[in-house]
């Protein structure tokens, strides 16, 4: 990931959101989901002139479909 990201490509996310603490995904060990103790895997990462036209991302929590929760993200135009 960090070599995409030298490259110039933009975790959307983190340009939108820098100081905001999310997860992803959780270990289905230790109440990890209810302790919200997790990491950040599921990305979208685009262009830096993409990523200026986006507006929203999410990570959808408020349903289980597995330990990953998914990440959607609203674009301009």
């Amino acid at each position: 990931m960090s070599k995409w990201l030298a490259y110039g490509f933009v975790d959307v996310f983190r340009a939108l959101y820098p100081d905001r603490e999310q997860y992803s995904w959780w270990s289905n060990r230790g109440q990890a989901r209810a302790n919200n103790v997790g990491w950040r895997i599921d990305y979208h990462i685009c262009t830096e002139d993409i990523a200026r036209q986006c507006r929203r991302v999410e990570v959808y929590t408020n349903a289980w479909f597995s330990d990953h929760a998914p990440v959607t993200a609203d674009f301009e135009g």
